[in-house]
């Protein structure tokens, strides 16, 4: 055999050995293309953009004398991202969208819970706050073939968001003798 026809032998032999290189680290897969859907970078953005959606949040201690209210409801852009998606369709073929958006909320629940001991944050108590959040709209379905059409409708959503959080509590020689007791199971 010449020198060429031996080296193009070899050379086929070690990209041979490279794809069928078996599992996940074989020469294919390093070139394999990985469809990825259009959709999933808005997903992944907006989980790091809202990432203190789903966190309680842990507030200074309550002063002597104050009952703490639920003041501040829910803003638009809570409400919005918590409401279903609009449906996922094909350009000129299915598209929804929607128009003239506009809110109200109305609070359901305000109350506190007795103090407690919460892991990685000490004594605390809970403070629930939850609201009814109504969602007025107008839903657009267009498509544009085979048969070019329209449809408006107007919709109304409801959706429920819980706003709790914690206060901490400044501990006292009772809620400590409590709380030992508790934590032992002793019975007084």
């Amino acid at each position: 055999m010449t020198s060429k026809r031996k080296s193009a032998l070899l050379l086929g032999l070690l990209l041979t050995a490279g794809f069928a290189g078996g599992g996940c680290g074989g020469g294919a897969a390093l070139l394999t293309p990985i469809p990825v859907p259009a959709w999933v970078p808005d997903y992944i953005a907006e989980r790091a953009q809202n990432k203190n959606d789903h966190r309680t949040v842990v507030m200074p201690p309550i002063p002597p004398g104050v009952t703490p209210q639920c003041e501040d409801p829910p803003d638009k852009a809570s409400i919005l991202r918590t409401m279903p998606r609009v449906a996922r369709g094909v350009p000129f073929i299915y598209e929804e969208f929607r128009d003239a958006i506009e809110t109200t909320s109305e609070k359901l629940v305000d109350h506190m819970d007795p103090p407690r001991f919460y892991p990685l944050i000490g004594p605390a108590q809970l403070h629930h706050c939850h609201w009814k959040c109504t969602i007025y709209y107008t839903e657009t379905i267009v498509s544009s073939w085979p048969l070019p059409y329209q449809v408006k409708r107007r919709r109304t959503e409801v959706v429920y968001i819980d706003q709790d959080h914690l206060h901490l509590f400044i501990v006292g020689q009772e809620f400590q003798r409590d709380m030992a007791r508790d934590m032992m199971g002793a019975r007084p």
